[in-house]
């Protein structure tokens, strides 16, 4: 009888339908079940770091100069990617493919150092959320008001003077981030970061496409080794304050490890999540580092030592008027998945 019992309980536990569902549709951790990949998380890397930001690396090659220029973009290239890679084997503790996962960059503090230094990070983390997301709303609002201004200037002449709000286009903005935000799940808005990576890499190639056509038609600026010059283009005061911003410039083109943890934390656990994550690393950071490159690199061709901070506006301020509203269209859609992206991960 005891055996017959035995025999049934285990046929009620093979064939349990219930534990079948679970299985199908919860992870390890009884969550729902991740789905991403390294390409989702490679699409979220790339819409996290290559932001408006990459419009002023020219300008930052500028005060720097040739061999200053690419050494610290290719310096905080390694950085990025060498520390992404020691933190991706954080995510599970204290083994990296079978321990307890950690869901944050938080949870990743507590797990490894705990007591204030978690309070510290939380500080830190939200403090940066907060100006990244003001960042984009009004980089975005620009953006926008600069294709309502081109298609004024274009219609009416340079003459009028185009004003346009920024106040309502960045409650326009707002909305938008609203509505997105009631999608409850994160990882079905892995198609939101592959269309945000797109529009980056679109305006970047514009940027890149009419600073080779202007290389071309004017021939390239005088540019030098050290970058602007004392006494010609600024004081001594002045090259040491720049010198120091463009690097601060190029140090904040390439942060997204408070996002880090939680990218991760959307890989399906098979293969490893730490695996997985290094490979989208290694693409993100590889694809992020050729862009800023060439941006930088042909924007100071184009430019020379009086790159502006965008270089977009510095091709005849509106002109050819849809090449550069399409720039600031892509923009703008590319940070509405920016924000997302930080705002919803953290």
């Amino acid at each position: 009888m005891a055996k017959e019992m035995q025999k049934n309980s285990m046929y009620i536990e093979q064939n349990d339908p219930e534990g079948d569902i679970r299985k199908d549709f919860l992870d390890d951790d009884g969550r729902a079940k991740r789905t991403g990949t390294w390409v989702t998380a490679s699409a979220h890397i790339i819409t996290a770091v290559i932001g408006s930001g990459v419009l002023s690396l020219a300008w930052a090659i500028a005060q720097l100069g040739w061999v200053a220029g690419p050494a610290v973009l290719m310096a905080f290239s390694f950085i990025t990617y060498y520390t992404s890679t020691l933190l991706s084997d954080c995510y599970r503790s204290p083994d990296p493919v079978t321990g307890k996962r950690n869901y944050t960059y938080m949870d990743v503090v507590r797990a490894s150092l705990g007591g204030r230094s978690v309070q510290l990070c939380g500080l830190a983390q939200y403090g940066n959320l907060i100006g990244v997301t003001i960042g984009y709303t009004i980089t975005a609002s620009i953006s926008m008001v600069a294709v309502k201004r081109s298609n004024c200037f274009h219609r009416h002449g340079h003459h009028v003077k185009c004003y346009t709000s920024n106040n309502p286009l960045m409650i326009i903005f707002a909305c938008i981030q609203i509505v997105l935000s009631q999608i409850p799940n994160f990882h079905k808005l892995s198609w939101l970061s592959i269309l945000a990576a797109v529009m980056s890499f679109a305006y970047s190639s514009i940027g890149i496409g009419l600073s080779i056509a202007k290389v071309i038609g004017d021939g390239p600026h005088a540019t030098t080794l050290t970058g602007t010059t004392v006494g010609v283009d600024v004081s001594a005061s002045e090259k040491v304050w720049r010198a120091f911003q463009a690097i601060g410039d190029v140090a904040f083109a390439y942060a997204f490890s408070t996002v880090l943890v939680e990218i991760q934390d959307t890989l399906k656990s098979s293969p490893p999540e730490n695996k997985s994550m290094k490979r989208a690393t290694a693409v993100g950071v590889t694809t992020t580092t050729l862009f800023y490159i060439m941006c930088g690199v042909m924007g100071y061709l184009a430019f020379g030592n009086d790159a502006p901070g965008n270089f977009l506006t510095g091709f005849g301020f509106y002109e050819p008027f849809w090449l550069v509203d399409f720039a600031n269209a892509c923009i703008a859609v590319h940070l509405i998945g920016a924000y997302q992206v930080n705002s919803r991960l953290m």
